[in-house]
C-alpha cells in the first residue's frame, strides 16, 4: 500500500498548485554593462537576492562564441532552481530565464534588469509549470 505523499507544488496559479514559476525575459539594446563579466556576476547575485532566493554558491559567468555570436553566458544556482543569462555582445541583447519552485515577482525581475542594463526594449513572459 502506497502512503500519500505531501504536496510539493507550492505555487498556486488560477486556483491550482504548480511546481514552478518561469520568467523568460528578452532585453534588447542594453548598455555597455552587458559586456562586463564582473557586472554579470553582480547582476546574477543581486537578482537572486532581490527576488528573495537563497543562492547556492557563486555564479558561473563566461564569454563564449566568435564573431557576431560572441556573448556571455551565466548561471546562478538557487536553492529552488536557477537564474540564467545569455547575451549577444554586438547587439547588446540579453536573454534571461528565472525559474523557481518558490514564487517571485516578475516586476522585480524587470526592475533589477533595468537598473543594471537599461534596455531599450523588454519583453517578459511568465509561465507556470505543473
Amino acid at each position: 500500500m502506497r502512503t500519500a505523499l505531501q504536496e510539493y507544488r507550492r505555487i498556486e496559479h488560477q486556483g491550482k498548485p504548480h511546481y514552478g514559476q518561469h520568467a523568460m525575459v528578452t532585453a534588447l539594446g542594453c548598455n555597455d554593462n552587458l559586456l562586463s563579466i564582473e557586472k554579470m556576476y553582480d547582476f546574477l547575485q543581486t537578482m537572486a537576492d532581490d527576488i528573495d532566493m537563497v543562492r547556492y554558491g557563486p555564479p558561473i559567468v563566461a564569454r563564449f562564441g566568435g564573431g557576431i555570436e560572441t556573448g556571455i553566458s551565466g548561471v546562478q544556482l538557487i536553492e529552488t532552481s536557477a537564474i540564467s543569462i545569455h547575451t549577444n555582445d554586438a547587439h547588446r541583447d540579453m536573454y534571461l530565464d528565472v525559474f523557481s519552485c518558490k514564487p517571485f515577482e516578475a516586476e522585480t525581475v524587470k526592475r533589477v534588469l533595468d537598473d543594471f542594463f537599461c534596455p531599450t526594449t523588454v519583453e517578459c513572459e511568465v509561465i507556470y509549470r505543473k
